[in-house]
């Protein structure tokens, strides 16, 4: 995406900085990134994206937070462990620039506190999926356990890695059969007997 420099206004260029990240990102991976690149695609002068990020692995942590932020927002309000799980799968396929950069720390700055903070909220809303699980003696390891499924499926689903297993199914119901062979219906539903 090339645009002219008149086209961006002061506090525009963050956003588009991002924008174009998040393009690269999805086509070619983090490896690709280079802020001279970003700023090339935006118009403006090979300095200018620093001056919102600093480096390459400030434009990432400003990405994951972002994404934490988003993964937050999707799972709010979810009723239920499989739903949670679905909802998490849904912000893979809709956000996969975001997703490969927040799970990946040694690209970011883990003291960040925008990122330790949006990370919080997202973690919060995924503990909510486990808190009332009344057949589980661990919830953390329920959670964890629900997390590797969810995230697991996600990747793999993302790399196209289960592509012929999956077909031209809907991905989140193909999710939802998967909880109901691993887990119980309670735990799935988060529903109490």
């Amino acid at each position: 995406m090339t645009t002219s420099r008149s086209t961006y206004h002061h506090g525009e260029l963050r956003g588009a900085v991002l924008a174009a990240a998040l393009d690269v990102i999805a086509a070619e991976g983090p490896g690709a990134l280079s802020l001279r690149d970003l700023a090339r695609r935006a118009g403006v002068s090979h300095a200018a994206p620093a001056h919102h990020f600093k480096d390459r692995t400030g434009l990432l942590t400003a990405i994951a937070a972002e994404g934490y932020e988003l993964l937050a927002a999707a799972l709010a309000g979810t009723p239920g462990l499989r739903e949670r799980g679905v909802r998490y799968v849904r912000f893979a396929v809709d956000h996969p620039a975001h997703f490969q950069v927040m799970f990946q720390p040694e690209l970011l700055r883990a003291d960040d506190p925008d990122l330790l903070a949006s990370k919080e909220r997202a973690s919060a809303e995924l503990r909510t999926g486990v808190a009332d699980l009344s057949n589980a003696p661990d919830t953390r390891t329920a959670g964890i356990a629900a997390w590797s499924l969810a995230h697991g499926f996600a990747t793999l689903l993302l790399t196209r890695n289960v592509q012929g297993a999956v077909g031209d199914r809907d991905p989140e119901e193909y999710f939802r059969s998967l909880t109901g062979l691993l887990f119980s219906e309670q735990l799935a539903t988060g529903e109490r007997e």
